[in-house]
């Protein structure tokens, strides 16, 4: 049976749901909601992006401000759902207010974290290599906190939550066409061009998954037998060396690697050592992730076709 029958089969069996998807409004979110939407499912996506956003389907808008205690308690007052997804969430302080306004009002509260959580690694990292339990959460808003920090206390705050029952998904880097960061189409472009590329570890080895297999996966999450942290990554992983060849390849040019990183020519890939990702837990529930160099090569070359010529 294929791939494609199985999971029409399987949205069949599906009840529909109601769902809330907190910034769903472009990349993984958008593949998300459409997913949902396909599925048959009932959902709100709450933003406040004026943005024009073309789904397969219309879904419901809720105008709100993820930051600000008064929009997000009014927009959700009367009402429940029973998944809610926070794309934006950066900070404790965020954490805070999705405790004050879902616990009772849904079921389970997914939350989009991040491979950051970790430190760097020589080894593909579980789960229980680092988890939120106890954790102290010190900060308050965005800007008292880096990324990595932000997101480690968010999940601390989290999984302290009463009420409603949570998920902390971990994604490396995402990838995709449709990549607001254009992290990868910049290494296409310098390659591309002969330009330098400053990385202060090339054999550090990293990992990806693509937007649209983020999008599936946090759908799937819905209704997986899965709480607390869980990974979300394709299958494997490369070294910065390797994927900047592959990108040598897809563009008839030699990449320029040096160790001497300027403000001009640092990688927005450049971590210090290898970090990546064990699926185990995901898979071990029955979600198969796609196999990274089955892709990846392909969506290289796309990016390295479709860039403008001089």
């Amino acid at each position: 049976m294929s791939r494609m029958v199985r999971r029409h089969r399987w949205r069949e069996r599906v009840k529909a749901m109601n769902v809330l998807v907190l910034g769903g409004t472009r990349f993984m979110g958008k593949h998300l909601v459409d997913e949902l939407l396909r599925e048959g499912h009932a959902v709100t996506v709450g933003s406040t992006s004026r943005t024009e956003v073309r789904y397969d389907r219309e879904p419901e808008k809720l105008r709100l401000d993820r930051e600000n205690a008064g929009s997000m308690l009014e927009a959700v007052q009367g009402r429940s759902w029973d998944v809610v997804y926070d794309m934006i969430g950066y900070s404790p302080d965020d954490a805070r207010l999705a405790c004050e306004a879902f616990a009772g009002r849904t079921r389970r509260f997914v939350f989009i974290s991040s491979l950051s959580v970790y430190e760097p690694a020589e080894k593909a990292q579980a789960e229980t290599d680092w988890l939120p339990y106890g954790y102290p959460a010190t900060g308050t808003d965005r800007s008292s906190l880096g990324y990595a920090e932000g997101k480690r206390q968010s999940e601390a705050v989290l999984a302290g939550a009463e009420g409603m029952e949570t998920i902390f998904v971990r994604p490396p880097f995402v990838i995709g066409e449709d990549d607001y960061t254009r992290r990868l189409h910049w290494h296409v472009d310098r390659i591309a061009n002969g330009l330098e590329i400053g990385l202060p570890a090339p054999e550090a080895r990293v990992q990806f998954i693509r937007s649209d297999e983020a999008g599936r996966f946090l759908g799937w999450l819905k209704t997986a037998p899965l709480s607390g942290p869980v990974n979300a990554c394709s299958a494997g992983s490369i070294p910065l060396r390797e994927l900047l060849e592959l990108i040598g390849e897809a563009t008839g040019r030699t990449p320029r690697i040096t160790a001497s990183v300027t403000d001009e020519n640092a990688s927005p890939y450049g971590v210090t050592g290898s970090w990546y990702m064990d699926h185990g837990k995901a898979e071990a529930a029955g979600y198969r992730f796609e196999r990274l160099m089955d892709w990846l090569p392909g969506f290289v070359g796309r990016l390295a076709a479709s860039r403008p010529r001089d």
